[in-house]
């Protein structure tokens, strides 16, 4: 009986499906995926997170179908294909792509150096390692990596607070690094600017540094709830000159969002209490994002074999429970996983396409996504 209700609720979704997508398109890698980075306008790279093999790093062209306009029945290309490929004895836990270039840096293991890769070199199909970087201090914990914004190629990566330090990938010279004594883990990092950049810990800590002073500019702390981890989502911007980008969301654990203003930490700008309850005791898959081409939206995942989209425009700084507008089933329902089996690894927006995203799971499933919005008066 449980397997033909099961058979029901998912034949229900693909029915729902038409109505609530204008996209789906629905992909199988052959190992799960942590990492989704944007290496140009129609290609992403993911790599495989294993302890126990070789992983493989792979940047895939998405399928002309999504950018296909008038007759997308004439695209002959329907699936994602491969530009090129590499091979990483480590776990890839983080993964960025340098700016302007064909370079990507990873991180795996906990105390293991950062690794440098060529996209493509001398015209090859093949991602190479050409160097690494040596992390400052040992640490038990997952290095962050965050790309250089302007000027050199740089990168600014940290497992904790006291070793955080951006360093040049040409010469691997240490340009700033903090003075910082913490040990609190970093959960997440992001230039803010050419000079500025901005970090959480685990525990809360919201640290906004500058490279030309010596200490944080600002520092804020949302660690009300004991034992629970935080991560954080910036919306990018050039500088923090515009409002709307100032913003960085964080998230808890504990399903708790914090949304805050860069120019201003000593209060939020609004929270909320998400109703979703954690599925797995560690929280390394927990990631907010911000919509770039979608104002006041955000999306979570890590808490379960979903991927919620939501609206602040109705939070206010009172802690409220609030709902979802749209949430992707697609990986729990296309695999025919249990809920409770299926778990989201990341998601990232599609950079100008305001409701395209691209997730995977822990399945091995790579679903891109462009979700409609049926709320009354929704543009």
């Amino acid at each position: 009986m449980e397997e033909t209700s099961l058979e029901t609720d998912i034949d229900d979704w693909f029915i729902e499906s038409l109505k609530i997508y204008s996209d789906l398109h629905v992909f199988e890698l052959q190992e799960p995926t942590q990492v989704i980075e944007w290496t140009a306008e129609k290609s992403i790279c993911v790599a495989g997170f294993s302890t126990t093999k070789i992983n493989e790093i792979l940047e895939l062209h998405l399928p002309q179908k999504l950018f296909a306009k008038g007759n997308q029945g004439l695209c002959a290309e329907r699936d994602f294909k491969v530009g090129h490929g590499g091979f990483s004895e480590d776990p890839v836990n983080c993964l960025k792509h340098i700016a302007r270039t064909s370079c990507v840096v990873t991180s795996g293991a906990p105390d293991s150096k950062l690794q440098v890769w060529q996209i493509g070199e001398d015209d090859s199909d093949m991602i190479k390692k050409t160097g690494c970087i040596e992390p400052k201090n040992s640490s038990k914990k997952h290095c962050k990596i965050a790309s250089g914004t302007t000027g050199v190629a740089c990168i600014l990566h940290g497992s904790e607070f006291r070793d955080i330090q951006i360093t040049e990938l040409a010469s691997g010279t240490v340009l700033y690094a903090t003075e910082s004594d913490s040990s609190d883990p970093v959960s997440g990092l992001q230039f803010v600017d050419a000079d500025t950049f901005l970090v959480c810990g685990e525990s809360g800590d919201l640290c906004l540094y500058d490279t030309r002073a010596p200490s944080a500019l600002q520092r804020a702390c949302c660690g009300d709830q004991g034992g629970s981890s935080w991560t954080m989502g910036q919306r990018k911007s050039p500088s923090l000159s515009d409002g709307v980008s100032c913003r960085v969301a964080q998230l808890s654990s504990t399903g708790q969002v914090v949304v805050s203003d860069l120019r201003d930490l000593r209060g939020p700008l609004c929270r909320a209490q998400l109703n979703v309850q954690q599925k797995t005791p560690s929280s390394d898959f927990m990631t907010v994002t911000w919509a770039p081409s979608l104002n006041g939206h955000l999306a979570v995942s890590g808490f379960d074999g979903t991927v919620q989209v939501y609206d602040i425009a109705d939070w206010g700084p009172e802690l409220k429970e609030t709902q979802p507008v749209f949430v992707h089933r697609g990986h729990v329902m296309s695999s025919g996983f249990e809920a409770d089996d299926a778990l989201i690894t990341t998601h990232i927006w599609h950079p100008w396409k305001p409701r395209t995203v691209l997730s995977s799971a822990t399945d091995g499933s790579l679903h891109v996504w462009d979700w409609v919005d049926n709320r009354a008066g929704s543009t």
